[in-house]
């Protein structure tokens, strides 16, 4: 059978489909929309699997009927028809290959991504700040959906760390390979001499897990409660409505302190904790492949440095595939499409230089 990861992604769509026919999931608003959810993202590889499937089956029929035929009109219309077939099976087949090339990104539209200030202090948390608004922007020009889920800001409007959540058509596939070690060169607002000092901020891209993904017990975690505070540690409020999750199987912490609603912000530090599961997840099984085939756009290790953002010379390289752009104010307000499209043709070159039946 051609394609078995993508053949058992359109079994588990087959599957969704019946579930969301039964009663008892109907009845269920969480379950039913976690499937909802799943059973979209999945409609772009399996309609396509399915629709290849039964060319496949035409194509099976019009060479049984070519060696039964005995007249020869007939014979020479089904030969034109098995052409044609075939023809339509090689762009088929094309396609079902760059999905291969996508991995599983191309079936999730939304993530988690962490931002934090690394070493340079206040300019490292500056520099932070830079990257969120660039990803912010990028979100409004592809017309996604970004949604605060913590942040910690410094006096002087950085960020020591923030976390948003990213969703919308192909949010995913754009800004897996964001993960990483970002580096920047330039001369500090408070630098008096005008030297060039280096500093650097960490991202990291977690594909955002559903609960039918990810079942948490809740006898794993620890839930802590305390009380938000913004720059220079004054109270946002007067209630304790932080939370902290540890989940404890694994060390996993979490926590978020945005929202007033103490309930509010423990679904969103679920929604972290659940995104940093399954990454973890991913990562075990996934850590061979990506050895082998992807080992220049690297495994998403944040500790791992990809980039640099050069301001004196505006410039911005990318380590891992040698690319080097002079239009650094341009990629800050948001244009990263150049650097999105080498990164996932890189990528797309190296799955395809393996197996493409895998």
């Amino acid at each position: 059978m051609l394609f078995p990861t993508l053949q058992a992604k359109l079994a588990r769509y087959e599957e969704l489909e019946k579930h969301l026919v039964d009663p008892e999931v109907l009845a269920n608003t969480t379950r039913m929309v976690a499937f909802q959810r799943e059973y979209g993202g999945l409609a772009k590889v399996a309609l396509p699997v399915r629709e290849f499937n039964a060319l496949e089956d035409d194509i099976a029929t019009a060479r049984e009927l070519m060696e039964e035929e005995s007249d020869e009109d007939s014979r020479t219309y089904a030969q034109e028809e098995l052409e044609t077939l075939e023809t339509e099976r090689e762009a088929k087949l094309t396609a079902l290959e760059d999905l291969v090339a996508t991995g599983d990104a191309i079936s999730r539209g939304s993530l988690i991504m962490e931002i934090r200030a690394g070493t340079g202090g206040d300019e490292a948390a500056l520099f932070a700040r830079d990257l969120f608004e660039m990803y912010h922007r990028l979100v409004e020009r592809r017309g996604w959906k970004s949604e605060l889920i913590d942040s910690s800001p410094t006096e002087l409007g950085g960020f020591k760390d923030v976390t948003i959540s990213i969703s919308g058509e192909g949010a995913f596939l754009q800004l897996q390979f964001e993960s990483g070690g970002h580096r920047v060169q330039r001369v500090p607002e408070t630098e008096t001499q005008g030297r060039i000092h280096t500093s650097a901020a960490t991202v990291a891209v977690l594909p955002e897990a559903n609960e039918v993904e990810i079942d948490i017990v809740q006898d794993d975690l620890r839930v802590d409660t305390f009380f938000a505070s913004g720059p220079g540690g004054q109270k946002v409020n007067k209630t304790a409505s932080a939370i902290r999750i540890t989940h404890l199987p694994t060390n996993t912490v979490v926590q978020c302190q945005d929202e007033k609603s103490q309930h509010k912000n423990r679904a969103k530090a679920m929604r972290v904790l659940r995104s940093r599961l399954l990454e973890a997840q991913q990562q075990k099984a996934h850590q061979e492949r990506a050895d082998q085939r992807r080992s220049l756009i690297g495994t998403g290790d944040r500790s791992q440095r990809i980039r640099t953002y050069n301001f004196p010379q505006n410039r911005l390289t990318d380590h891992r595939i040698g690319l080097t752009l002079y239009k650094l104010d341009q990629i800050l307000q948001g244009q990263l499409d150049e650097m999105i499209d080498a990164l996932l043709e890189h990528d797309r070159q190296e799955r395809l230089g393996g197996d493409p039946n895998a």
